[in-house]
């Protein structure tokens, strides 16, 4: 385990590992096939499928910040999550997952449920009775997404972990929306760490990717080879520009958070917001696990437009610095309006049933300077206003 902190890690993996031409940046191995040194000699990379350079800088750079021992990166976020259940359940195990989660693995948990590959509960983890009850069934395996996606729900890590493994099962930790930098599940007790590396540890929009990093190397080696063995893993060039992008990852985070800390306080104060959701607000629900497990608040927020659809609908138009598009976590700003965007597979009853209403908007906070974006956002207000 690296004793540097993550924005060193993030900077320094790979860098002067070149033995051939010495160049301070690794280069882009795009080889898909590599040479046997000799008859019956396995090299180290045979076959890009099953490993590459730049994906092995990349996972080390990931399970390094994570504190880990291995890590698997894929071609994309929900390849991660499907790889890590492929690799350990199977048709009697059930999986507890959080009912508020992405929208995306809700789809997939609950299609791969329906087919018979396993069983699902989707579960309030706020809710302790809820939670002991799910538990009580045994699980293999538990997800947490904290804090969630897009109501930005805290559930405290360390004590899911610790009851989860009294009845046996493995906790993983969906940890995209604050990176290792602000947060760090496996020293709170979680045996699997999972990103969308397309948002925040990429940063940039421009590239898909996922990773599963695990605690301990057992379980490294048998993702590794369900991963090569179902074709799930990341492409040399994807990868390069993911370590590309974790270059900036610290350094992005701060300014992310300081800019999302300044909307709040605006947002606060307009007549056509109703709740807003940010772990960093006092009457937050999950404001004081946050300070104790998080280095960080983030700058994922949310809030319950107040208007009627016609304004929101006016607001969302006026925005010039926020585009409205999935995804998050990139140098731009984003609003979403989750029911019919990213979580619009859920259905209308799950929707209901995890609070994610009509009038719900997250906001991805951008690099831009922040007084732009408070100006963009107070112009948008006012032409919903005038309505």
């Amino acid at each position: 385990m690296s004793k540097h902190h993550p924005a060193t890690i993030a900077v320094r993996t790979g860098i002067e590992s070149d033995t051939q031409h010495h160049a301070v940046v690794p280069p882009i191995y795009l080889s898909t096939n590599y040479g046997f040194p000799e008859f019956g000699e396995v090299p180290q990379y045979d076959y890009t499928r099953s490993g590459n350079p730049n994906r092995g800088l990349l996972e080390t750079a990931l399970f390094e910040l994570e504190g880990g021992e291995g890590a698997v990166v894929t071609n994309c976020g929900t390849s991660a999550l499907n790889l890590w259940v492929s690799a350990f359940v199977g048709p009697d195990d059930l999986i507890v997952a959080p009912h508020d989660c992405y929208g995306g693995t809700y789809r997939l948990f609950n299609t791969r449920a329906n087919k018979g590959d396993f069983k699902v509960a989707f579960v309030d983890q706020t809710d302790p009775d809820a939670v002991a009850q799910a538990l009580a069934k045994k699980p293999k395996l538990v997800l947490i997404e904290t804090p969630s996606n897009p109501l930005v729900r805290v559930v405290d890590i360390e004590e899911l972990c610790q009851k989860a493994h009294q009845v046996g099962a493995k906790v993983a930790v969906d940890n995209t929306f604050l990176t290792p930098v602000f947060q760090k599940p496996i020293e709170l007790g979680a045996d699997f760490v999972i990103h969308s590396t397309t948002k925040f540890i990429n940063g940039h929009s421009d590239v898909i990717g996922g990773v599963v990093i695990t605690k301990t190397a057992a379980d490294a080696e048998e993702l590794a080879w369900w991963g090569n063995c179902i074709g799930a893993t990341g492409t040399p060039f994807d990868s390069y520009m993911t370590l590309r992008g974790i270059r900036t990852l610290g350094a992005r985070m701060r300014v992310h958070e300081e800019s999302a800390n300044s909307i709040l306080p605006f947002l606060q104060k307009q007549s056509l917001v109703n709740a807003i959701y940010h772990p960093s607000l006092p009457d937050h629900p999950g404001h004081d696990i946050a300070k104790k497990q998080q280095r960080g608040f983030g700058s994922m927020l949310s809030f319950e437009f107040a208007g009627s659809e016609e304004q929101l609908k006016a607001f969302i138009n006026a925005l010039q610095l926020f585009s409205l598009a999935e995804s998050l976590g990139g140098v731009e700003s984003l609003i979403c309006h989750p029911a019919t965007m990213t979580h619009r597979a859920m259905g209308e009853e799950a929707l209901a049933e995890a609070g994610v209403s009509h009038k719900l908007l997250r906001l991805s906070i951008g690099l831009e300077e922040a007084a732009d974006l408070i100006d963009d956002l107070e112009q948008a207000f006012a032409a919903a206003g005038a309505l």
